[in-house]
């Protein structure tokens, strides 16, 4: 009868019935700051005081990945297959990318203010030029290498 009136009296042997008020199963189970775990429906760390955060919930998580599913082409094995390319080949052709790269940023990142300015320039792209063709030439080399193995 008791549990049917919320403020009826208990006899002097029952404890009283509260509300159980546990932590809402969205909060996270370990501290941050020192690593222990909650202890149950605490709202602070027992150890270092920190407050308990709520767990970032799993739709935003979610969210967040398909946001970032395109990404999956860029792992090494994916590309590897995309490009049907060896490791090693696979190695220098981003080699001879980063050249490349280099070689258009050389322009960018120099102002010419003399024409001395502008040979040492145009040498740098050269060279950078120079080391994107080794590179590409490489993993032609290796390539071709891998395929007579085969």
């Amino acid at each position: 009868m008791s549990e049917v009136v919320p403020n009826a009296q208990h006899e002097f042997w029952r404890p009283p019935t509260l509300e159980q008020i546990d932590a809402p199963p969205a909060m996270v189970e370990a501290c941050d700051d020192c690593g222990t775990e909650f202890m149950v429906g605490s709202r602070f760390c027992h150890v270092c005081g920190t407050a308990r955060q709520a767990q970032a919930s799993p739709l935003v998580a979610q969210r967040w990945m398909h946001h970032l599913a395109f990404l999956h082409v860029l792992e090494f094995q994916n590309v590897k297959q995309g490009l049907g390319l060896g490791t090693a080949s696979l190695i220098a052709f981003m080699a001879g990318l980063g050249c490349l790269l280099a070689a258009l940023f050389v322009g960018a990142i120099y102002s010419v203010q003399t024409f001395a300015d502008f040979q040492a320039i145009q040498l740098w792209r050269l060279q950078w030029l120079v080391g994107a063709v080794a590179s590409f030439v490489a993993g032609i080399l290796l390539k071709s290498a891998g395929t007579q193995k085969k």
